[in-house]
């Protein structure tokens, strides 16, 4: 028997004995597994437990790497029920060391060089273990204390085995499942599979640890360990090493003093400000990788750690789900069913009264409660959760997200329960939104974009004369007979001069931008720029010769 069909007969045998044929709903595919259960082992009592429970005890017994999939499937909290996501989020990757030999030579190799010349000292025993990779504790020969994490033997072709065996689930899912267009089993397959090959390449983590580091230099808010990368590898991560306490450990914070009411505030506003600001975010912000500065007490700080799983939205999603937020706010349902069909995550043909009513439905009664009690995550997969079921379709970054403001509010919560998060949420998510899009933001934008217009502009003369012989020649011409393409023929006599003065007012634009770039000291009007009303006054006079003399009446 080989090595795939052994690992796929204990597979079976473990899911039996925890019972998980009991999770088969499909009553089809529930009588042609009853068969397989007099194969089961006896274990007392398993039977009795909560399927969730009885899930995540068989993927520990399974291994790591089944222990990393109930992780990474736990942020798919929009496909899993709630009791089995909470088990999901229960699992602890913690597994036994392998050898330090072993993990000696893997570092040797990688590195290209001998231990003792790398590392002034190298601690043996392993600080931590867990499925992927293990963690020493190390000293630069410069005197700098670094951890050095290095990947386990083996461990690709283990992924990619455990990987064929999900494939296999997911297409016997795909074919029994009742609700398999919805839930895509092969698509979640992919998700997780593209997850654990990124978290595979530590060269890529220690480059999400400078990025979000550089992000946040001198803050006093949240502290990011500098990647150390002439010791970092595919295989091998050097980072400085930091100290920290948990932050889930609540009696060691309140006896290092720390204040966990500021605390539990800044996690709040780091989220947001990872999210909307800087457009990229810690994704996997359990207690386990976010710590506190233990020698920050009146003004605390995040420490945070692990960086293999990070976030990114494009900025279409980013803004309509910052509108999602403020319309939650402002209890605009009508706003919220909008902007659901205007990001493409509704199809047109859904009716936007309808989504209305099912948006209003699930916040409503939210606002019964005192707002300190409400969670924006909560609110957020519900919203999910309700437009799924009229064909809602959304991006894996989207999932992470909401994954990540729930543990963010959880880390919140048990910091400060009295936290009310709407209030600490909402200023800091205006400030933002008038900050990325108000007058000066759009000028910074097209100065940035000063350099390819220069570089296209010598090629305006040319390509607008062509247009205007191309005109003059009737190489356009149309026989129009509806009243729409007679105005439509109407507009294009107008044509000329609108393009002239459409030019005249992106001239302005392009100039306003070339004095923002160049000089932000000037002059300012009620608390502006002038090259900001400029560029203002550009694009009004751009957009409003640009229309059609429809538009205009």
């Amino acid at each position: 028997m080989n090595r795939g069909l052994l690992r796929l007969w204990r597979v079976g045998r473990i899911a039996l004995r925890y019972r998980l044929d009991l999770l088969v709903e499909h009553p089809s595919l529930a009588r042609k597994l009853a068969p397989l259960r007099f194969f089961a082992p006896r274990s007392r009592g398993i039977a009795d437990l909560p399927r969730g429970e009885r899930l995540r005890l068989a993927l520990q017994e399974l291994g790591p790497i089944f222990v990393k999939f109930g992780q990474i499937l736990s942020t798919r909290r929009d496909l899993l029920p709630p009791d089995i996501a909470d088990e999901m989020a229960k699992l602890q990757d913690q597994v036994a060391p392998f050898d330090s030999d072993i993990a000696v030579a893997r570092i040797e190799a990688a590195l290209g060089r001998p231990l003792s010349e790398a590392f002034a000292g190298f601690e043996r025993e392993p600080l931590a273990s867990a499925s992927i990779a293990q963690v020493h504790a190390a000293t630069l020969p410069d005197g700098k204390d670094v951890v050095v994490k290095v990947l386990r033997p083996g461990i690709a072709q283990h992924i990619e085995d455990d990987l064929s065996l999900l494939r296999l689930l997911a297409r016997i899912a795909e074919r029994h499942h009742p609700n398999a267009d919805k839930i895509r089993p092969q698509g979640v397959v992919d998700e997780i599979a593209a997850t654990l090959r990124a978290e595979l390449d530590l060269q890529r983590e220690a480059s999400n640890a400078s990025l979000l580091r550089r992000n946040w230099l001198g803050s006093d808010d949240l502290l990011v360990p500098e990647p150390i990368f002439t010791h970092t590898t595919e295989s091998v991560l050097t980072l400085e090493r930091v100290h920290g306490i948990p932050s889930d450990d609540i009696e060691a914070l309140d006896a290092a003093g720390i204040d966990r009411k500021a605390l539990a505030a800044k996690g709040v506003r780091l989220f947001y400000q990872q999210v909307f600001r800087d457009n990229f975010f810690h994704a996997d912000a359990h207690a386990g990788n976010i710590w506190v500065d233990p020698n920050r007490r009146a003004d605390p700080r995040f420490i945070a750690l692990d960086f293999g799983i990070m976030g990114q939205l494009s900025r279409e999603d980013q803004y309509y789900l910052a509108e999602n937020f403020m319309a939650i706010f402002r209890r605009d349902y009508r706003r919220i069913a909008e902007l659901h069909q205007d990001a493409g995550w509704m199809p047109r043909h859904i009716r936007t009264e309808e989504l209305e009513a099912a948006a209003r439905a699930v916040c409503e009664p939210y606002f019964t409660r005192p707002l300190s009690e409400i969670s924006l995550g909560e609110v957020m997969l519900k919203l999910f959760r309700t437009a799924r079921e009229y064909e809602l379709t959304l991006q894996p970054q989207l999932i992470l997200l909401q994954k990540t403001l729930l543990n963010i509010e959880g880390i919140g919560r048990q910091l400060d329960p009295k936290i009310d998060i709407w209030a600490v949420a909402h200023p800091v998510l205006e400030s933002i939104l008038r900050e990325r899009y108000g007058p000066l933001r759009l000028v910074r934008e097209f100065a940035r974009q000063v350099p390819e217009m220069v570089t296209h502009a010598p090629d305006m003369p040319r390509l607008v004369r062509d247009w205007f012989a191309q005109q003059n020649s009737g190489e356009h011409a149309t026989i129009l007979r509806s009243r729409e393409l007679a105005e439509l023929a109407n507009a294009a006599q107008e044509a000329p001069k609108r393009i002239v003065r459409a030019v005249f007012g992106s001239g302005l634009l392009v100039a306003a931008a070339v004095l923002f770039a160049l000089d932000d000291h000037g002059p300012r009007w009620l608390g502006f720029p002038a090259s900001a009303w400029l560029a203002a006054g550009g694009a009004l006079l751009a957009f409003f010769f640009a229309r059609t003399p429809k538009s205009r009446n």
